[in-house]
């Protein structure tokens, strides 16, 4: 099924972004879930395939569990600490560690401290 025109992400023309000019965008819903305290992210690039972004979270931020039906995220987180809850198993998520949001798995995450991961979904898909 195609996706719906809101969630396609057009692929950019840039071969090169340099982190300065790219915007911050505050978000205020993942999947329909409203955020009070919203974390902010930077899409960093989109290409056909898949999309690349930057997101941080605040201290004390909880993401409300859901589910990607369209897509898997692989995220490595670059500073701060996270509890990531990916179906049935918690981690506790340090600098330099990776995980995936299997397409269709339940998962949420606290963020413990200020936090800032770089995230890879595929297929390349809007989800704030």
């Amino acid at each position: 099924m195609p996706k719906p025109p809101s969630r396609i992400l057009p692929p950019m023309k840039d071969l090169f972004r340099r982190d300065e000019d790219i915007p911050e965008v505050l978000i205020t819903e993942v999947e329909g879930d409203v955020f009070k305290n919203p974390p902010s992210l930077k899409v960093l690039m989109v290409t056909q395939d898949m999309e690349c972004l930057k997101v941080y979270r605040k201290k004390g931020f909880v993401d409300p569990k859901h589910t990607h039906d369209d897509h898997s995220t692989v995220a490595c987180l670059l500073y701060g600490k996270l509890r990531l809850h990916i179906g049935d198993e918690t981690f506790l998520a340090e600098p330099g560690d990776v995980w995936v949001h299997p397409q269709g798995v339940p998962h949420y995450s606290e963020a413990l401290e200020d936090c800032c991961q770089i995230e890879v979904k595929a297929p390349a898909c809007k989800t704030w």
